[in-house]
């Protein structure tokens, strides 16, 4: 198994020893995932951390008229899941979905918890990402309320290059609030400004 990706994710904040690198990829669950395949339904409780290989997972919400609002997505060199349900143990108000056929590494909760215990600047590295995580959800949620949906289209294109030909317009369309119908008129009408 090649563990290079998400040992040169962890080294970007925390030095490990190659004992403590060892310790760390063995605590790893590896899992192939098929495009459609979940890891997480709404309601259940989030009992991993994710770690993307490759693929393209979904993290996405279902409001009570059964509109899908993707709070965002998770490329090859991320982490996601559900912190609120993994932290409280209570039922996740999130899915994640492969969107593409991907592979991923899990770390269990037990097994985060023992990670703690056993090599305890992954504290360090777990907290930056939590701080990373918040800031850039507080600045999701400030560009919906305050952008245009051609500016949060131009946000997407910046924070998702790959994906602009890797997804269906539905999936952009939901990630930004909007129809796939309007969408497609914005992007028209952008490229008749060009």
């Amino acid at each position: 198994m090649d563990f290079s990706l998400i040992l040169n994710n962890v080294s970007k904040h925390i030095t490990l020893s190659k004992e403590e690198e060892d310790f760390f990829t063995s605590l790893l669950q590896h899992s192939k995932l098929k495009r459609k395949e979940f890891l997480l339904h709404e309601g259940d409780i989030c009992r991993h951390i994710i770690f993307v290989i490759c693929g393209c997972l979904k993290v996405y919400s279902i409001d009570k008229k059964g509109f899908e609002h993707v709070v965002n997505f998770a490329l090859s060199d991320w982490w996601t899941g559900d912190l609120a349900s993994l932290i409280t143990q209570k039922p996740a108000t999130n899915n994640i979905v492969a969107v593409e056929d991907s592979e991923v590494f899990l770390l269990s909760r037990s097994n985060h918890e023992i990670l703690y215990q056993q090599v305890p600047k992954f504290e360090r590295f777990f907290r930056i990402l939590t701080e990373n995580s918040l800031v850039a959800y507080r600045q999701r949620t400030i560009d919906s309320i305050s952008l245009t949906a051609e500016e949060q289209y131009k946000n997407f294109c910046k924070k998702y290059p790959t994906l602009l030909n890797r997804l269906p317009q539905k999936e952009i369309a939901a990630y930004l609030g909007v129809t796939p119908e309007f969408l497609s008129k914005m992007r028209s009408q952008m490229l008749r400004k060009k």
